[in-house]
């Protein structure tokens, strides 16, 4: 089955990181029992414990669009926005080998 991943980087304020842990963890079970949302994972970075990604898939676009237009998403990001320190990054990607 095609699925469309997305994968998000956010650059945190070190002393933040704590505070985005505990959004995550009230949200994650949310996002993904969303429809349409088939995977969710947490990442942080090896060298800078301060970036973070987020990784996901979807079963497709829309339904990703349609959790970005929800009010889950909306009050998630509305508590996650403030404790950047960098503008966050996204990206949209297919898959083009997988092996497992």
């Amino acid at each position: 089955m095609p699925s469309f991943k997305r994968i998000v980087k956010m650059t945190f304020r070190p002393e933040e990181i704590d505070n985005f842990l505990e959004v995550f963890h009230q949200s994650s079970a949310h996002i993904r029992a969303f429809p349409g949302c088939l995977h969710l994972e947490l990442w942080r970075g090896k060298r800078q414990e301060n970036v973070l990604f987020t990784f996901s898939k979807w079963e497709s676009e829309e339904a990703l669009e349609n959790y970005r237009h929800s009010d889950l998403f909306r009050n998630t990001w509305a508590k996650t926005k403030p404790l950047f320190a960098d503008k966050a990054a996204a990206w949209s990607v297919d898959t083009l080998a997988e092996l497992l």
